[in-house]
């Protein structure tokens, strides 16, 4: 690595990116990481410090789908000016790793959450968010993206122990094999585990839905209030108060990036990882009779039998078969989409190429 990428370790560059760099022609480019997005704007950060820049026009001339604008984790190639308001973006490094999901409603597209995540933590509340389908959704999102998962398990104090084992061993029972934290952000219990856990130069983030104690643990992390957070309500359950995703760097070099609480996400080109999340269910499949067995009716089909003679969950089973045919729709919705946005695309070329003609 040349000077400026060691100064840039402390933010997340590695040897990877310096060869993707070399490859792309963007070494002797300056280079920042996002740190924020606000609609048009981005606050970005390199070795001198935190500043905000825009798209270049000729950039955002280029970009083909809404998963190609910069988000929050990602490399970018920055040319700043001191004397100006903004730095302008020209390019963005290739992804490491990510975090994405269907966008929300009857929109088929990706929607990027975050880039360059080494660490994911999935957080669930002991209490009222507990749910097993959810977990297994998630995980199919992170593995997906090739970022490690760690399961966080939130507000312990409001439970029994014997509560928290049924949830423990309904994790383990599902087939779910990823590291596992209890913590209490009230007790503190766990929390010096996730801090052990935060390495410095890697990058983490926090997922899970809203009220879960995400931006609690942040500010127990980091040993001082940096983010809002709300009074619980009775039942345990927080109130939203994230609104962004924002990466924090935090004292021991590690970098932290919070996400607002997840309503609803849909899963779209997620093939990989379900087959990381449901590894035991494709095992089973290599023993089907058929090739292409559907694993609902036919026979010789191995993962009916396991689940007949209760080797397989019913639940773990059903949420595999829902996850696979939800990804499966949506992924021909956008392929079909795509079609039409490349003939659109050619339809515009040659109205632009017969105007240029007649203007001859």
């Amino acid at each position: 690595m040349n000077s400026v990428s060691e100064k840039l370790q402390q933010f997340g560059w590695d040897e990877w990116f310096d060869a993707k760099a070399h490859e792309k022609g963007l070494a002797e480019r300056h280079l920042a990481r996002v740190v924020a997005v606000d609609r048009d704007q981005l606050l970005v950060i390199d070795e001198s410090g935190e500043f905000r820049a825009k798209l270049a026009g000729r950039f955002l001339y280029t970009i083909d789908q809404p998963g190609d604008f910069p988000c929050v984790g990602d490399w970018v190639s920055v040319q700043y000016d001191s004397s100006d308001m903004f730095g302008m973006i020209h390019d963005v490094m290739p992804r490491k790793s990510f975090l994405r999901r269907k966008a929300a409603g009857d929109v088929i597209d990706y929607q990027m959450i975050a880039a360059n995540v080494d660490v994911a933590l999935i957080v669930q509340s002991c209490h009222f968010d507990f749910n097993v389908n959810r977990l297994e959704r998630y995980l199919v999102m992170v593995r997906n993206g090739h970022v490690q998962p760690v399961i966080l398990l939130t507000k312990t104090d409001l439970v029994t122990p014997e509560t928290l084992q049924q949830l423990l061993d309904e994790i383990r029972s599902a087939g779910i094999h990823t590291e596992v934290i209890v913590l209490s952000n009230i007790t503190g219990e766990g929390v010096d585990t996730v801090h052990e856990l935060l390495q410095p130069g890697k990058t983490y983030c926090l997922l899970g839905s809203s009220g879960v104690g995400k931006s609690t643990l942040i500010n127990q992390l980091s040993g001082c209030h940096i983010l809002e957070t709300s009074v619980v309500s009775g039942t345990g359950e927080g109130r939203h108060t994230t609104v962004r995703r924002e990466l924090i760097r935090l004292d021991n070099g590690a970098m932290l990036i919070d996400n607002p609480g997840v309503r609803e996400f849909g899963l779209l080109g997620a093939e990989e990882g379900i087959g990381g999340s449901f590894a035991d269910i494709y095992e089973l499949a290599t023993k089907c009779r058929y090739s292409d067995c559907s694993h609902s009716n036919e026979p010789g089909c191995a993962v009916l039998s396991a689940l007949e003679e209760g080797r397989l969950q019913q639940g773990h089973y059903q949420n595999f078969i829902k996850l696979r045919s939800e990804s499966e729709f949506h992924d021909l919705s956008y392929l079909e989409k795509r079609k039409k946005d490349k003939a659109f695309g050619r339809y515009i070329s040659s109205v632009k190429k017969d105007m240029g003609i007649k203007r001859r």
